[in-house]
C-alpha cells in the first residue's frame, strides 16, 4: 500500500467521521430541543399548578370567614398580603371583593393595585396583567358577589427563566462534546473498514497484475505463431508455452477463488480428526515425483511416540502442506533437500518442513503472508502460497513459526493443539468427528 494511497484512506475516514458525526450532533440537538420543550412545558404545568393550589385554598378560606364578617373586613385579611416573594409559597396574595352587579372590584387592602375590568369575572385559573405584572388568577361566585384572589408568577417566571439559562448553556457543550465523540467512535469504528477497501483494492490491482503477465505471454505467443510460417516443432514449442502459462494461469485463478471463498465463509466447515503423521506422508509422496525431476531430495521423519492427532478440516490440511511442499521445492533449487518433520508433545503437534535455500530474510517474515509478496525473484509463484497457507493455520487455531533451518534454508513451522482420546466426547459434542485414518470418507 502506497503512502499516497494510505493518506487518501485516512483523508476519507475523516471526512465520513465528521460527515456521521455531524449528522448525529443534529439529530442530538433535534431530540435536546425537544426533550427541552417537553420539560419546560412539564415545569411550568408543575408551577401553575401550584400557585392555582394555592389560590383556591385562599378562596375556601375566605369564603368560609365570609359569614362572620357581612362585608369584607381589612383586618380579616391582612393575613393575605402579607409575606414577600423568595420562594412560590412566599409571593404575596391578593384579593379583591366584586359586588353583586358592579363594574368594579373593591381590594381587600388598600396597595392592591386596581383589577381590570377583563378580570371582574374570573371563574377559573388564568394569567392575566395587572398594573403593569403578571398575575395569575382564580375567582369563586359568593352570597354577595364574587371573590377574585391573585399572586404575581415573578418567581414561576424566574425559575422558567433559570431553566432556560441552564438549558441554553449546557446546550453547546453537550452538543461539542457529542461532535468529539462521535468524530472518535466514527473514525475508529470507520478505520477498519476503509482499510479493508484499500486491502481489496490493493488485492485487485495485484491479482490483476499477476494475471495480466501469463495472459500476456498467451497472447504473444499466439500472436507470433500466427503471423509467420513455423516447422512442427516451432509451433509445438509455443503451444508447450502457451500450455505452460495456461496451467500457471489455472493455478492463480484457482488460488484466488480459493482465498475468495475463504473469505466469503460465514463458518469454518466442521472439523474432523486428521492424523498429521499420516497427511505429511501421503504430500511428501505425491511430490517426491516432482522433486526427482529436478534433483530435490524429500525425506520425512517423527519425533514423539504419541498420536500426532489434531481436529481441523481434513482438504484445509492437505491444502497447507502442499503449499509448504510446493513453496520448499521452488526455493530449495536443483539438488536441494526437503525435510518434513512432525513432532508432538503431550499438548500440542508441530509441523515441520525445512529446506536448503536461501532461507527468508528476518524483515521479510512477517510480509510474506500477505497476498503476492515474494521474498525473492523466484520464478514460477504468485505470492499467494503462504498466504493461503497462514488463512488455513489461523482458521485451524493453529501458530506460526518462521526461522531458519539448521542447512541455512528457510524453517516453517505450524502447530495445532493435540486431540487426546479423553477429548472424544467434548469434541463430539462440537460436532467434531472421532479420529479417523487419512482417506478415510468424513
Amino acid at each position: 500500500m502506497t503512502t499516497a494511497t494510505a493518506s487518501a484512506g485516512v483523508a476519507r475516514v475523516r471526512r465520513e467521521a465528521r460527515r456521521v458525526a455531524l449528522g448525529a450532533t443534529l439529530l442530538a440537538l433535534a431530540v435536546y430541543l425537544l426533550a427541552c420543550t417537553l420539560a419546560d412545558l412539564l415545569v411550568v404545568d408543575h408551577l401553575n399548578g401550584s400557585i392555582d393550589a394555592r389560590l383556591a385554598g385562599r378562596l375556601i378560606s375566605l369564603t368560609h370567614g365570609l359569614p362572620r364578617h357581612l362585608s369584607p373586613q381589612k383586618s380579616s385579611q391582612t393575613e393575605l398580603s402579607t409575606g414577600s416573594g423568595g420562594d412560590l409559597d412566599d409571593a404575596p396574595l391578593l384579593a379583591w371583593f366584586v359586588p353583586a352587579g358592579a363594574t368594579r372590584a373593591q381590594p381587600l387592602e388598600s396597595d392592591e393595585p386596581i383589577l381590570p375590568r377583563s378580570a371582574l369575572h374570573v371563574g377559573r385559573p388564568t394569567t392575566a396583567v395587572v398594573d403593569g405584572r403578571t398575575f395569575r388568577l382564580d375567582g369563586t361566585v359568593i352570597r354577595t358577589g364574587r371573590l377574585v384572589v391573585a399572586t404575581s408568577t415573578r418567581e414561576a417566571m424566574s425559575v422558567r427563566n433559570t431553566l432556560f439559562v441552564i438549558e441554553g448553556a449546557l446546550a453547546p457543550i453537550l452538543l461539542l462534546a457529542l461532535f468529539v465523540a462521535a468524530s472518535i467512535i466514527g473514525r475508529r469504528a470507520a478505520t477498519p473498514i476503509e482499510q479493508a477497501r484499500l486491502r481489496q483494492l490493493e488485492f485487485t490491482a495485484d491479482a490483476s497484475h499477476e494475471l495480466r503477465t501469463p495472459l500476456s505471454v498467451i497472447e504473444a505467443e499466439i500472436g507470433l505463431a500466427l503471423s509467420t510460417q513455423r516447422s512442427a516443432t516451432g509451433y509445438r514449442s509455443a503451444l508447450e508455452r502457451v500450455a505452460g502459462e495456461s496451467r500457471r494461469l489455472r493455478s492463480i485463478v484457482d488460488d484466488l477463488l480459493w482465498l475468495a471463498r475463504l473469505d466469503a465463509m460465514p463458518d469454518n466447515p466442521p472439523h474432523e480428526a486428521v492424523d498429521v503423521v499420516s497427511l505429511a506422508t501421503v504430500c511428501a509422496d505425491r511430490f517426491r515425483a516432482l522433486a526427482q525431476r529436478d534433483g530435490l531430495t524429500i525425506s520425512t521423519a517423527e519425533e514423539g511416540s504419541l498420536p500426532a492427532i489434531i481436529l481441523a478440516p481434513a482438504d484445509w490440511l492437505d491444502r497447507l502442506v502442499s503449499v509448504l511442499l510446493d513453496n520448499a521445492c521452488r526455493y530449495a533449487g536443483v539438488g536441494g533437500l526437503i525435510d518434513v518433520t512432525v513432532s508432538r508433545t503431550e499438548d500440542r503437534v508441530t509441523l515441520t518442513v525445512d529446506d536448503n535455500g536461501p532461507g527468508i530474510p528476518e524483515e521479510q517474515r512477517d510480509e510474506i503472508m500477505e497476498r503476492f509478496h515474494r521474498a525473492s525473484d523466484v520464478t514460477g509463484g504468485a505470492g499467494l502460497g503462504l498466504p493461503i497457507a497462514n488463512a488455513v493455520v489461523r482458521a485451524t487455531d493453529g501458530e506460526w513459526s518462521i526461522t531458519t533451518a539448521p542447512n541455512g534454508g528457510a524453517r516453517i513451522q505450524a502447530s495445532w493443539p493435540r486431540f487426546r482420546s479423553d477429548d472424544a466426547n467434548g469434541a463430539r459434542g462440537d460436532d467434531h468427528r472421532e479420529a479417523l485414518p487419512v482417506g478415510s470418507p468424513s
